[in-house]
């Protein structure tokens, strides 16, 4: 029999979320990427969209300012539909994405910025 595998789903990512959706904003993802529910995501400062986190940046998206709350394909033009965890939430550690070449230190320091934004990653919940 072939196993099954299924993606993550919300359930799998956010585990604490505050009353009346005030944890989450709207956010537009710029085009060129196709990403996945748990994204870590930073904001372009001269654009105001959002891109995965990139370490090596210095436009604004090398800080975390939350999670991607479900996924969203934005290969071919801007998508302005994606939900943020933004704030006053908790989400587990082991639906996170990553970029691939992240190292420890770095995954800790962006744990600790979204952390500042009341964003808390946690092993279990």
């Amino acid at each position: 029999m072939t196993p099954i595998t299924e993606q993550n789903n919300l359930g799998d990512l956010l585990k604490y979320e505050a009353p009346n959706r005030y944890s989450r904003d709207v956010a537009t993802i710029a085009a060129g990427q196709n990403l996945p529910l748990g994204t870590v995501l930073g904001r372009n400062a001269s654009d105001g969209k959002h891109y995965a986190i990139d370490p090596a940046a210095t436009d604004g998206t090398e800080s975390a300012i939350g999670v991607l709350a479900n996924a969203i394909d934005a290969t071919n033009a801007d998508r302005s539909d994606a939900i943020l965890i933004a704030r006053h939430a908790i989400v587990a550690k082991t639906a996170l994405v990553w970029p691939i070449a992240l190292t420890g230190a770095q995954r800790i320091s962006y744990e600790q910025q979204l952390a500042e934004r009341g964003v808390l990653v946690r092993e279990s919940a």
